[in-house]
């Protein structure tokens, strides 16, 4: 038995970060990953194809974009299609699950336990929605199964070991245990929520299929799932991939005007393509201006451009600073004069009160 599964597409995304003509780009390149998954599908001879949630943003999804979601499904009749609902695309009388007119051969899993869908004799899904945004409880607490044969779960949760790996903005919604998997009479799960894809003995993560924010780095996407007949698991993940999102440090140390940093980032982003976050590093004299927001136009040909300056520190003449009858000159030479501190330290301690005198927010100093 063969299962295509995908999850966290996100459709209809806001990018807000990225602007009106970038985040139309990027929905329209989610779009196109969901055309490669269904062609995954019809291609590589699967028995169902399985959505882990997240397929969309219910807040924000349009309706062409439901029209869309079930003329793909229905492309893929007469293959199952199975959908378990998540916290972005949960199921509620008003939710595009309950209102779309789905082709036959499409199953939404509506119920916060799970319910069975038997694919084949010996070969269950049991699937489970979440009913709200927040507050989903774990899918297999009190779930066992009550049939013989391979048992597969599907849904949308977080697996509690993995959380902390996956990042701080990771909420646990309907969390579980990995071991719960199996004390369940369960064979597997097939999970959605983690952006990061994992291969567990008996649970596995696909991973968004295409990138949703910088640093979603790795390969990722739907995973082919080929089970046994004693359960046993064999995953092949598939890059269908649209889009690039790229991070990039550029180093403009010592730049002595403000067209030395634009040149210096755009030879660093002439071979990129897609969007690029660009962080910029080095230390400069503090008149050298460093406007993120007007460097943001220097690569018209990317898709979008992020610049980041918080890695740019300004440096002092400090033998000059030192001549002043100020308290800032003062500050300097008492700490040249410091004979207990050693020349590294006295180098942040100088960097650190100078940025502090100069009213800087970002006192940390490498």
């Amino acid at each position: 038995m063969k299962l295509l599964l995908f999850s966290d597409l996100h459709l209809d995304t806001a990018f807000n970060w990225a602007g009106s003509r970038a985040g139309q780009a990027r929905r329209r390149g989610i779009r196109e990953v969901l055309r490669r998954i269904c062609a995954l599908a019809a291609d590589s001879g699967v028995d169902a194809l399985c959505c882990g949630g997240d397929l969309f943003e219910h807040d924000r999804l349009s309706p062409d974009t439901g029209e869309f979601l079930r003329d793909c499904f229905a492309s893929l009749d007469p293959l199952p299609v199975l959908l378990a609902p998540g916290n972005h695309d949960w199921y509620g009388g008003a939710s595009p699950y309950h209102l779309t007119e789905w082709s036959p051969n499409v199953t939404v899993f509506a119920s916060a336990s799970l319910s069975p869908v038997a694919l084949a004799d010996g070969f269950t899904v049991w699937g489970g929605a979440h009913l709200a945004p927040a507050g989903t409880g774990n899918f297999l607490e009190r779930f066992a199964v009550d049939r013989a044969g391979v048992n597969v779960a599907l849904f949308h949760g977080s697996e509690r070991g993995g959380l902390a790996w996956q990042g701080s903005d990771k909420f646990p919604h309907a969390p579980f245990d990995a071991d719960e998997v199996a004390r369940c009479g369960l064979a597997h799960a097939l999970v959605g929520h983690y952006h990061k894809p994992q291969a567990a003995p008996f649970h596995t993560y696909p991973g968004n299929p295409d990138p949703l924010a910088f640093g979603e780095e790795g390969s990722r996407g739907p995973v082919l799932a080929s089970f046994d007949g004693d359960g046993s698991v064999c995953r092949e993940w598939f890059d269908v991939s649209a889009s690039s999102m790229t991070d990039v440090e550029v180093d403009v140390n010592g730049a002595t005007h403000s067209g030395q940093v634009r040149a210096a980032l755009e030879a660093a982003l002439a071979p990129l393509k897609g969007m690029v976050r660009a962080t910029l590093r080095g230390e400069l004299r503090p008149e050298v201006p460093v406007v993120p927001a007007d460097l943001e136009t220097v690569a018209p040909w990317l898709e979008a451009l992020v610049v980041r300056a918080d890695k740019v520190a300004p440096t002092y003449e400090i033998d000059r600073i030192a001549e002043e009858q100020t308290a800032r000159g003062q500050f300097v030479r008492d700490v040249s004069r410091a004979a207990a501190l050693d020349p590294d330290e006295r180098r942040r301690v100088l960097l650190t009160g100078l940025r502090a005198f100069d009213g800087s927010a970002d006192l940390w100093v490498e």
